[in-house]
């Protein structure tokens, strides 16, 4: 069952980015995603089945 992530949720990877930060921000949602580094504002396209399996924690915006 895939995990439920929305626009602007907060992701806590496994792996962090080369800047050395493991948090990012999700900015499009579908088959692939678009996240955002929240340190360098570097943005990556991962699919969502990578993206399920490097995922540690959800914070959700409010």
């Amino acid at each position: 069952m895939p995990l439920d992530l929305k626009v602007g949720d907060i992701l806590e990877l496994k792996k962090q980015h080369p800047c050395g930060n493991h948090k990012f921000e999700i900015i499009r949602t579908g088959a692939d995603f678009i996240i955002k580094c929240t340190k360098c504002e570097k943005q990556l396209w991962i699919a969502r089945a990578n993206l399920e399996r490097r995922v540690k924690k959800i914070i959700t915006k409010e």
